[in-house]
């Protein structure tokens, strides 16, 4: 952790998870660039904290890196414990950090592996089939998805959730997905129980994980009326859509949105995205900082608010 310099009491207060690249480097820098105290966080403290330096680079000196493995509980505790001494709130709780629930065939933090003379001509669909053909999906990756996007987000905001009560106007950004949407689910019944947020329950939404993933590993996803196609990251995705709007419900006091970023070139989409970090980011600064007292429990599609069903 960088940086030792007291903020003014009403300096809004914000961490971003998977902070040091892509979107999540993104939305430090324009929330820094907005009067934003920003605590970036990485899972290897060294890139946290060049992270920090490119951005002081920039000219944006309120940004602090701090370690934070959302698989790791005593890396989320002392996280908290940090927040909790240092400022005693939390204004803006981004959860970007996430994984694709595959495994690719190449590395897709190669930078060289494509290039946009390589995507020339192509459209999102063309772009996102090139995608499929460059990974595939297996039950160790599958699992893994479904730790870190549903369970390891959920577990940071439980976690910070009394920080979040603390400030007049906590606010949770969760970085989801148009692939989450319910129209990827083929089971009729599946879709409106994850629609049906009145009597959907955390407990139900845990059944339902080990239920996709027993299928999975049984090769019955399809048959079951799964999602095709990164089926782990849709399923995590729209769970953590569903908890969203569950939390959102039960902490009114709080605002609690999901946001569709956009297709972005990033080392998930191994860079075949068709907008920037910067474009997708400010998609998700935009709800971060909406007016006081503004919607909850909603759906943003590239900055507007939108079905959890269809776009």
């Amino acid at each position: 952790m960088e940086g030792t310099t007291p903020n003014p009491p009403n300096t809004r207060i914000a961490v971003v998870t998977g902070g040091n690249k892509g979107i999540g480097l993104e939305v430090c820098r324009q929330l820094a660039g907005n009067g934003v105290s920003v605590i970036l966080t990485a899972i290897d403290e060294k890139t946290g904290a060049a992270a920090v330096e490119k951005l002081k680079g920039l000219g944006l000196s309120d940004v602090l890196s701090h370690q934070l493995d959302i698989r790791d509980a005593s890396s989320i505790a002392r996280l908290a414990d940090f927040l909790k001494t240092r400022f005693g709130k939390l204004d803006i709780l981004v959860n970007n950090a996430a994984v694709g629930g595959v495994e690719y065939f190449q590395d897709p933090v190669d930078g060289s592996v494509t290039s946009e003379e390589m995507f020339s001509g192509m459209d999102r669909d063309e772009r996102l089939e090139w995608l499929w053909r460059n990974c595939r999906e297996t039950y160790d990756a599958a699992k893994e998805g479904l730790e870190v996007n549903y369970y390891g987000t959920k577990h940071v905001i439980e976690a910070f959730q009394p920080l979040l009560q603390a400030s007049s106007d906590g606010r949770i950004v969760n970085v989801s997905s148009d692939f989450s949407l319910l129209r990827f689910f083929r089971n009729e019944k599946l879709k409106q129980e994850l629609n049906d947020v009145v009597n959907l329950t955390e407990e139900r939404l845990d059944e339902l994980l080990d239920m996709f993933l027993e299928d999975f590993k049984a090769g019955a996803v399809e048959a079951r009326g799964w999602p095709a196609a990164f089926a782990a990251y849709k399923v995590a995705k729209a769970a953590l859509n569903a908890y969203s709007r569950i939390l959102a419900t039960k902490q009114p006091a709080l605002r609690v949105n999901c946001v569709h970023p956009g297709y972005v070139k990033t080392d998930m989409t191994i860079h075949s995205g068709l907008l920037t970090p910067e474009e997708g980011a400010s998609n998700v600064v935009k709800v971060a900082l909406l007016p006081e007292g503004g919607v909850t429990g909603a759906f943003f599609e590239e900055g507007k608010e939108a079905s959890f069903v269809f776009v």
